[in-house]
């Protein structure tokens, strides 16, 4: 764990480290991608070397313009985002090939396979993100566009909650923006316009939000005048989570918001209020939205025998999926993960530990948090308030949306929705987080850059003595 959580020092490069981990990812990915082509056909894919230079390509690829565009950047992040989005890759793959086999045997076409079209937003994510640090060059211009980010992010929100339910409707979650084949989530983006705007108001508000009031049970609680910002972020999720049935983005919003508010002040008792906004705003919603309510049933009664047929059968062949893979898994492509609707997405990380077990699933929410722990490293050490808060907004919502999604699949928590950041399949989530790894690698890169030498102040003695 040492070596994890500390850093190489301020003003080195690491180029040599960076390569070696993004050619380890794409060993590790081609690896899972020819074990899933075993247990399918017994020989070798057919493409492997074609789609290993393509993957490989593609990764260095991204690390070259890493090095270029942001050289002191951590060397740690690029090669995770590459491995959880390549085994992503192959578990829609794995997913594909169940798809197919199923349809064969029940005398229908395949439908289109998903793994192309993923491989596809690979591409497009990672161009995003090369296109994020040409662009932005240095972190700090975000600030000046504080209420621009607030005005795009809370735009994208409303408008699904604008369009005909047709258009923006699917499985109950008013989220998505639909017009033909095409689909976007534009909650996605959204997130990471308002993390901008939460860093720079709260920057400009920290001193006033910082302001002692009463001291109760030996927490200094805000005035009462000062909670306006906390109590508008909670409606506005409470908004999204009635109008949109968004349950997954109420709680992140409003998780990021008090997170963010919590680092900028240092008082606890931000946290403690917006604790008890949550629980009443969930009380609330299990009584009053029957979307909701009908997620705690499913997750208080996920094998009543009422409701295992319909409304719980996702959870319950996702539970019933990870006690089959218990420690080590059945081994990729030799489990059944396919019975659980929606596995390529809202149940990928049951997919996981049906075929990886337990071990796999603790492996990859390792790499998730070697990233979340790079991400919050970069946010102390970089010289500026707004690039600390906007660090440490976009590393704690990377961390919550894997919690929540993954709590969800596990039973821990009730299910939301949310997709699991690089590895599951869809468009709009995997190009945000690969934008959102490239705002993180840029704050990197500045905490990381040696501080400009100032110039020598000559010693004037040595002046005085040489007039003489």
């Amino acid at each position: 764990m040492s070596a994890i959580a500390a850093p190489a020092a301020s003003g080195e490069t690491r180029h040599g480290t960076e390569l070696t981990l993004v050619l380890f990812a794409v060993v590790l990915t081609l690896v899972c991608f020819t074990s899933v082509s075993a247990a399918y056909t017994d020989a070798l894919p057919s493409g492997l070397l074609e789609d290993g230079i393509g993957f490989a390509a593609l990764a260095v690829a991204a690390h070259v313009a890493v090095r270029w565009l942001a050289p002191y950047a951590d060397p740690v992040l690029l090669p995770a985002a590459i491995a959880l989005n390549g085994i992503g890759l192959v578990l829609i793959h794995r997913l594909d090939l169940a798809a197919t086999t199923r349809a064969h045997a029940a005398g229908q076409s395949a439908g289109t396979a998903d793994a192309p079209l993923q491989l596809v937003w690979t591409v497009i994510g990672i161009v995003a993100f090369v296109g994020v640090l040409v662009v932005i060059r240095d972190h700090r211009r975000l600030q000046s566009l504080t209420y621009t980010a607030m005005v795009v992010g809370l735009l994208l929100l409303v408008l699904p909650a604008l369009l005909p339910a047709s258009h923006s409707t699917v499985n109950g979650a008013r989220i998505w923006v639909r017009f033909g084949g095409f689909s976007f989530q534009p909650g996605e983006i959204a997130k990471l316009a308002l993390e901008v705007f939460f860093a720079g108001y709260l920057v400009r508000k920290r001193d006033v939000l910082a302001l002692a009031g009463r001291r109760v049970l030996g927490l200094v609680l805000p005035r009462a005048r000062d909670l306006g910002p906390v109590l508008l972020a909670w409606a506005a999720s409470l908004l999204i989570l009635t109008r949109e049935s968004d349950l997954g983005s109420s709680l992140l919003f409003f998780g990021i918001f008090v997170a963010m508010l919590y680092i900028a002040t240092g008082r606890r008792s931000w946290l403690l209020i917006g604790l008890v906004l949550f629980v009443a705003g969930s009380f609330a919603a299990d009584h009053y939205v029957a979307h909701v309510h009908e997620r705690v049933q499913i997750w208080l009664h996920p094998l009543d025998p009422a409701t295992i047929t319909n409304q719980s059968y996702q959870l319950a062949q996702g539970l019933f999926g990870q006690a089959t893979g218990g420690i080590f898994g059945t081994g990729l492509g030799q489990g059944r993960p396919d019975l659980v609707p929606f596995a390529n997405t809202d149940f990928i990380a049951s997919t996981i530990g049906e075929e990886l077990g337990l071990a796999g699933l603790m492996a990859i929410l390792t790499i998730y948090l070697l990233i979340v722990m790079r991400g919050l490293s970069a946010a102390i050490r970089t010289r500026d308030d707004f690039g600390t808060l906007l660090g440490a907004g976009l590393a704690f919502g990377f961390a919550l949306q894997v919690f929540v999604q993954v709590g969800g699949v596990t039973r821990l928590i009730p299910l939301t929705g949310l997709t699991l950041p690089f590895l599951s399949y869809g468009g709009s989530s995997l190009i945000s987080n690969w934008i959102l790894l490239a705002l993180l690698l840029r704050i990197s890169d500045a905490a990381r850059r040696p501080a400009p030498e100032l110039p020598a102040i000559p010693d004037e003695s040595a002046t005085m003595v040489t007039r003489r």
